[in-house]
């Protein structure tokens, strides 16, 4: 069985950090999806693609992965870079703006 471990990353929708902090075992798919030729619906007939299981640190997925005879690729989680300007909105009202402020 192949599997991924990962640090998920925030929804688009939201700019909090929960739920980010821990680490996730994902099982690969084994059998691609098909689709029902009757209701159009995706079906697949991998029941361990629908496991997902959560761990507080990487250390704890990969003895996980380790002891079941899995083998997890890790892959790092991409660091945010600080995006935060010094004065942010107020600057668009500030006296000693270097630019005009227009719409």
């Amino acid at each position: 069985m192949r599997a991924r471990i990962y640090q998920p990353a925030r929804t688009a929708m939201s700019s909090g950090q929960a739920k980010t902090k821990g680490w996730t075992l994902e099982f690969a798919p084994d059998s691609p999806r098909t689709v029902d030729p009757l209701m159009g619906w995706t079906s697949s007939h991998d029941m361990q693609a629908q496991v997902r299981l959560q761990f507080d640190t990487k250390d704890a997925a990969l003895a996980y992965a380790r002891e079941h005879g899995i083998d997890a690729q890790v892959f790092e989680p991409k660091k945010r870079k600080p995006n935060i300007r010094a004065r942010g909105y107020a600057e668009n009202f500030a006296v000693d703006r270097r630019t005009v402020w227009t719409h």
